[in-house]
């Protein structure tokens, strides 16, 4: 059906609803920890080889939505072919349908003229309003708004209008505005009422890495949740490079009520734990630099180590397997869980004099390392149990020798 409409024009909906529906991706790092909710805003910002392409794709691949939108503003034509390429071989885990079938493209390639960057981004936001006045939920994925502003900054100069910060135009910040409120959750017009949502994922390429530069600033004020790529990261080969310090969402309260009903109860504080953990380690780290990890005491030793478990066995995803590509939630938060009863039944233990390094070593230890790329969540779930039972063998054992 053929409908006119002009792109700078957001489509008329009858009622906006609060964000309460988590998008899931199957990533782990982006649903347990920083989730983002269909209707919201996010953005992936991050300076060169940090994964924000990758992290794009992958978003597209396995989003929980029926409509995905994809553009590709002023980035390599490479990376559209690879999307062609890729998307009709894989399968959607939701429909069984390829993907390519749920996916529309729009190119505008780094060699193609500058003014047409503006008009690749109103197309795919006013083609993602479109699907979702028919009821469907819709990811829109921007890659890259930064090339979007570049081009802003050249036009505006030809035009010889009055320059702003770095030399964009003073518009700027209204522009991303506009853009990034078409998002929402909402009942559509029409005869039938129909419930539809817009997501918009932004990546943002800041120059050198610089986050203090004004396309990032700007789109900080307006996306809801932030996914802060880290080179450091990427460098040690940890994808997805989300650096959980500077990361947040601002959707974590919206969500809450949701994965409690549908997941568990105690998602929210098993998270929380998590997030507490990774925080402490950034504190300790700095100390044991000056002094080294074997002066701290044991306590704060189990704090580095289970850290890195959640870093390395939870947060860290490979987008190119089979088996870890893609993780379900109740999985995401049984692998959660089980680490936390790790790091409690060490700490029950410790207290009753049973040595660190014995526990560190029990049989669990590197079945927790495997279950990344464990398909069968019965295993996972009979893991959790196997912790306590290897923890308090050990400890039978170490009072037997003691007395």
């Amino acid at each position: 059906m053929l409908q006119r409409w002009p792109v700078r024009k957001g489509r008329p909906f009858i009622k906006r609803l609060d964000p309460e529906v988590p998008l899931l991706t199957g990533q782990r790092v982006f649903d347990t920890m920083f989730p983002l909710v269909k209707g919201g805003t996010a953005m992936i910002p991050g300076g060169f080889g940090t994964g924000k392409t990758v992290s794009e794709q992958t978003l597209a691949k396995w989003a929980d939505t029926q409509v995905v939108v994809y553009i590709g503003c002023g980035e390599r034509g490479n990376e559209m072919t690879d999307v062609l390429t890729e998307f009709p071989e894989l399968t959607d885990p939701r429909t069984g349908y390829p993907l390519i079938e749920r996916t529309i493209m729009i190119a505008n390639t780094s060699n193609m003229p500058v003014a047409a960057r503006e008009a690749s981004i109103y197309t795919g936001i006013t083609i993602a309003e479109y699907y979702r006045d028919m009821g469907f939920d819709v990811a829109l994925l921007a890659d890259s708004t930064s090339r979007w502003g570049e081009a802003l900054r050249e036009v505006s100069g030809r035009l010889e209008e009055m320059p702003g910060e770095e030399g964009y135009p003073a518009y700027l910040a209204t522009r991303l505005a506009a853009f990034y409120e078409r998002a929402g959750r909402v009942i559509c017009s029409g005869s039938e009422e129909k419930t539809g949502s817009v997501t918009i994922i932004g990546a943002v390429s800041p120059p050198g890495g610089d986050f203090s530069e004004p396309i990032t600033q700007n789109t900080l004020r307006i996306a809801g949740t932030f996914w802060a790529l880290d080179a450091n990261l990427a460098y040690r080969r940890h994808y997805p490079s989300v650096n959980w310090i500077r990361s947040y969402s601002l959707y974590l309260e919206d969500v809450g009520s949701w994965f409690s009903e549908q997941v568990a109860r105690d998602w929210y504080q098993f998270r929380g734990r998590a997030m507490y953990i990774l925080q402490k380690e950034v504190e300790l780290q700095e100390i044991v630099q000056l002094i080294g990890p074997d002066a701290l005491p044991d306590k704060e030793k189990v704090v580095l180590e289970i850290a890195k478990i959640i870093r390395e066995d939870f947060l860290q995803q490979s987008a190119y397997s089979d088996d870890d590509s893609f993780c379900p939630l109740e999985k995401q938060y049984w692998m959660l869980k089980v680490i936390i009863w790790y790091y409690d039944a060490i700490r029950a233990a410790m207290r009753r004099a049973v040595p660190l390094h014995q526990l560190l070593t029990i049989p669990a230890r590197s079945e927790i390392a495997r279950m990344k790329e464990q398909k069968d969540l019965d295993r996972i779930i009979r893991l959790s149990d196997m912790v306590w039972e290897q923890t308090e063998t050990l400890e039978v054992q170490v009072c037997s020798t003691a007395a």
